[in-house]
Formats: C-alpha cells, sequence, structure tokens
C-alpha cells in the first residue's frame, strides 16, 4: 500500500513541476516578445504620446535637412521629421552609407528627456525600401513623394 502511495505522489510532483516550468517559459517568451515587438512610431506619435523611457521601439521619417551634427567622439546629432514632428536623436557609432540628409531613416532606441537616444540605425535609401509605416506616416503629413519610376 506504502508504494502506490509514493508513485502518487511521485506523480503529482512531476506534473507540478511541468505546470510550474511551463507558466515559466510562458512568461519569458512573453517578455521577450514584448522588446522584441519594438512597436514603430513616428515623429509627430512620439511627440503626441511620448513613450516610457524604458522602451525601446522603432522611429522612422526622413533626416531633416541641415541637422546632422558629427560630434566629439563617435555621437552623432540629427533630426528625424514626418513633417508634422521632429524628434531630436543621439547615435554612437558608424553610421550607414546611405545615410543623409532628407533620405528616409528607420531607428530604433529609446525616447529619453526629449531625445531619442538609438542602437541601431537603418538607411533607407529608396521608398520602395522604407516599411510601409515610414510611408504612410509622411504620406499622413503630406510630405511624401512617390518614387519617380
Amino acid at each position: 500500500m506504502a508504494m502506490s502511495g509514493l508513485k502518487k505522489k511521485r506523480r503529482i510532483q512531476v506534473v507540478a513541476l511541468a505546470v510550474v516550468a511551463l507558466a515559466l517559459s510562458t512568461a519569458l517568451i512573453g517578455y521577450a516578445m514584448r522588446d522584441g515587438i519594438n512597436y514603430f512610431r513616428a515623429p509627430s506619435q512620439i511627440i503626441a504620446e511620448p513613450p516610457a523611457p524604458s522602451e525601446v521601439f522603432r522611429i522612422g521619417g526622413l533626416v531633416e535637412e541641415g541637422s546632422i551634427e558629427r560630434g566629439v567622439g563617435e555621437v552623432i546629432r540629427f533630426s528625424v521629421t514626418d513633417g508634422g514632428a521632429s524628434i531630436p536623436v543621439t547615435f554612437t557609432g558608424v553610421l550607414p552609407d546611405l545615410f543623409e540628409e532628407n533620405q528616409g531613416m528607420v531607428g530604433t532606441g529609446s525616447y529619453v528627456n526629449g531625445v531619442f537616444e538609438a542602437s541601431e540605425i537603418l538607411a533607407k535609401h529608396d521608398e520602395t525600401y522604407m516599411p510601409a509605416e515610414v510611408v504612410d506616416a509622411l504620406k499622413a503629413q503630406g510630405v511624401y513623394q512617390e518614387p519617380e519610376s
């Protein structure tokens, strides 16, 4: 009698452990996804609803003319605009070759004290490579030009 009671207890422990492991892995996946999704925002949306400094997201728009400043060291400052609003950006590192004024760009990072601190910058030289969200945001502000084919 004592033996079958032990087996039952063992089975309950295994099931309980499996439930805990499943809950833990689900929580970890959810947490990873939260950071991995990187919601996209246009400058006007950031001004309207500033994200929390801890939130990592993508910003997209045009590099504002005359805004690129190559500072001391590797820090580069510029502004991203969608025609309706402009957000200052800081980035440390090497910019992509196609990065220039009046060209599309997408950056990943966070918005801290009114400045977008980018961890990654992608240049979007050709509208065909520009994310649909950027095109939509630029069209909404009336600054998007259709590419000449």
